[in-house]
């Protein structure tokens, strides 16, 4: 049985809701993030970097949220969660993927943890790059609001709903606490997170990881 490392709310969640949309028998397993049991050496021996999520299968020991979605999609072609291989669809469901995780999630990156980018104690600095990384967010979330008025479909990639449609709903979430423009604030983008709101999937990893309102 698959084992997922996760902490609520964190990057564990899009992994999380695709374990739900496939079906697949599988364990939670919570990492005390706030006691910095990722930063102990069992975790670390799962995850050098220290982060989450883990995805354990079998004798793979997976890490990156990411790769952790397309896996989860690859083995489990029965869900429909990836376009077919070798298709234009394909390469810009790996696009997305790839946007999502190491364009938008990495400014966000610098938006919560601004002082790891400044000398140690200079909070004027810090509150300079989360502000700047606030604005290029916001940038970001047009262009995903574009994406969705292109096609006039209900996900990202159009008619059919994919891996990559959990992951953005997720880091459209992680700005609900923006003082300008959050996700819910676009016009295309806020349609988006209540169908993602509607499925069962979410409803259920919603529940599990005792998630507070507002979730969006």
């Amino acid at each position: 049985m698959m084992q997922l490392h996760y902490h609520p709310g964190n990057a564990s969640f899009a992994p999380h809701v695709l374990l739900h949309e496939i079906g697949a028998p599988f364990e939670l397993k919570l990492v005390q993030r706030m006691q910095g049991e990722h930063k102990q050496p069992e975790y670390l021996k799962l995850n050098p970097n220290g982060q989450i999520p883990v995805v354990v299968d079998g004798e793979l020991v997976l890490y990156e949220a990411a790769a952790i979605c397309m896996h989860l999609a690859d083995t489990h072609p029965g869900a429909a969660l990836a376009p077919p291989l070798g298709t234009r669809e394909r390469a810009h469901f790996y696009k997305w993927m790839a946007w999502l995780s190491n364009t938008l999630q990495a400014m966000l990156m610098h938006y919560f943890y601004p002082e790891r980018l400044v000398d140690e104690g200079d909070s004027a600095a810090a509150q300079q790059v989360k502000t700047h990384a606030q604005a290029r967010v916001v940038a970001m979330l047009a262009l995903l609001d574009a994406q969705l008025a292109s096609h006039g479909g209900p996900w990202l990639l159009g008619a059919h709903y994919s891996a990559v449609d959990p992951y953005a709903f997720m880091l459209c979430r992680w700005t609900r606490g923006f003082d300008h423009q959050p996700a819910r604030d676009h016009a295309h983008i806020a349609p988006f997170l209540q169908r993602m709101l509607e499925r069962p999937a979410v409803q259920r990893v919603i529940e599990a990881e005792a998630l507070p309102q507002p979730w969006v």
